[in-house]
């Protein structure tokens, strides 16, 4: 089977980028299933109903998300009631949500798995990723998933990279999501495991991880802390695409898409 993993949704202008494009990349590449990373799909940042409604629309299978889920309580009883709408697992004290879901696709089963970084992302207090994922895929294995797939929202490359090696033949894939930027770095792991260290982001090219490069420049330059606008004109989607083995649960491929 065909996974296809797309990167931090910005706003309005990355939903409608995915609408844009996603409907045919997935005829296209003959997708599966699809998995969006939509912690920032609401305009201004976090994720709303509305949002993950439209990604819905757009094809997505799955949505993730990561250090912004949880900014809107508009979306608190959302995630509880959609299966399919995660944040991090590993989240601390978090009343509403969860970080795994169990997916039946008619040919093969999948679990998908959102986890949290450490590094970097102190103020979030997150537990530990790592046994986070040992408790989760113990779930996944429970339910009979044949096909595992995890986002890790994670800042540190080095704990992106720490991770995928840790999980290397216990899952089929693990992605990484959170700096905007894609890596190239996409792999197939010794053991079987999919993997690239960041998948990138889908929204405005000309920005500074998607908000006015203006803003952020004089944020750095001159500790001005002026409000984050979402940057305009030409968009970008970016991501990985898997190619699974049913069988086995391994991947055989992956392959990083950005798409303008």
């Amino acid at each position: 089977m065909r996974v296809l993993a797309i990167g931090d949704v910005c706003g309005p202008a990355g939903c409608e980028t995915v609408r844009r494009i996603l409907p045919n990349l997935k005829k296209d590449k003959k997708i599966d299933m699809v998995i969006i990373n939509g912690e920032n799909s609401a305009d201004g940042n976090g994720i709303l109903p509305e949002s993950a409604e439209y990604l819905f629309s757009c094809g997505a299978d799955v949505i993730t998300g990561g250090n912004h889920s949880l900014r809107r309580k508009q979306v608190f009883n959302y995630l509880d009631e959609n299966d399919f709408v995660l944040r991090p697992q590993n989240l601390p004290e978090a009343e509403c949500g969860k970080g795994y879901c169990f997916i039946d696709l008619g040919f093969t089963t999948a679990a998908v798995i959102n986890l949290s970084g450490i590094i970097y992302l102190e103020k979030l207090g997150a537990s530990n990723p790592f046994e986070a994922a040992d408790d989760l895929i113990e779930r996944a294995d429970k339910d009979g998933a044949k096909i595992i797939i995890v986002d890790f929202h994670a800042e540190a490359t080095s704990e992106k990279r720490a991770l995928g090696l840790y999980l290397d033949g216990r899952v089929s894939a693990v992605f990484g999501t959170h700096t905007h930027v894609q890596t190239a770095d996409e792999q197939v792991l010794k053991n079987g495991t999919g993997y690239i260290t960041d998948i990138g982001m889908t929204g405005p090219i000309d920005s500074v991880l998607g908000v006015k490069s203006e803003i952020i420049i004089n944020r750095l330059k001159n500790n001005d802390m002026s409000k984050f606008e979402q940057a305009e004109g030409r968009c970008m989607l970016c991501g990985c695409i898997f190619d699974v083995d049913v069988s086995t649960g391994k991947t055989s491929s992956a392959k990083r898409i950005c798409i303008k």
